[in-house]
């Protein structure tokens, strides 16, 4: 009768085996690796998005407060603006709609 070892199978095939085990562990290792820096780097990506919006978005509420004291300041002091057209002519716009 054979023994037969208690581990079963050949002796050649356990350490193929035990190969591509360890081939499959380290492709493993390496896509995890390669999927964790990507994950990462979506996420720098959204931030510098993000912080785009919000300086957008801080550019856009100064320059409607500064439109909205341009406007009041132009009706409180009466002043109108005027264009100079060179030597002694000067031209005025919308200072008959102003009364």
């Amino acid at each position: 009768m054979e023994q037969q070892d208690p581990r079963g199978g050949k002796p050649a095939l356990r350490s193929l085996t035990a190969i591509g085990g360890a081939i499959a562990a380290a492709v493993a290792v390496v896509v995890g690796v390669v999927l964790a820096f990507v994950f990462a780097a979506t996420v720098v990506v959204v931030g510098l998005m993000l912080s785009l919006l919000v300086g957008l978005a801080a550019f856009a509420v100064r320059a409607s407060r500064m439109g909205r004291r341009k406007d009041k300041g132009g009706a409180e002091d009466g002043v109108i603006e005027a264009q100079h057209l060179g030597g002694h002519h000067w031209v005025a716009y919308g200072w008959n709609e102003r009364a």
